[in-house]
């Protein structure tokens, strides 16, 4: 999904490296080079009161996969939800990304299906904004 990417190192530095960042990021390492990462940043339910965790994005480099990076991070994020009392720990996959739908059902985790993303960008939320 290159095509997709507007963000540049820039950006990266400004959101997990500023004085009071609103996003962090954890990284899984093999053998000491890092293999995988965990960008993510808290949200909250008003069903529960409580914080959670929304995981923006996880991803493992490809030859890595299968060799545990992706559930370390999964594994440190719920470990997080736990001592920090987060109500849970969320995210979104693509509907076409079988493997990872797997990965994902093998641990639990539910689909929310009566739930749809909605999204506002480029101009429809500029109009909204000056409206």
């Amino acid at each position: 999904m290159l095509d997709d990417v507007e963000t540049t190192l820039a950006d990266v530095e400004a959101l997990l490296f500023c004085a009071n960042p609103k996003a962090f990021c954890d990284i899984a390492e093999l053998d000491g080079a890092p293999v995988g990462q965990a960008l993510w940043f808290y949200n909250l339910s008003t069903f529960t009161g409580r914080h959670g965790i929304y995981l923006e994005d996880l991803y493992v480099r490809p030859e890595a996969r299968g060799k545990g990076a992706g559930l370390a991070l999964l594994r440190r994020l719920a470990r997080r939800c736990r001592e920090e009392g987060l109500a849970r720990l969320e995210w979104m996959v693509l509907d076409w990304n079988a493997p990872s739908i797997a990965f994902y059902d093998a641990l639990g985790a539910e689909t929310k299906d009566a739930w749809l993303l909605r999204r506002l960008t480029g101009q429809p939320l500029a109009t909204l904004a000056d409206g």
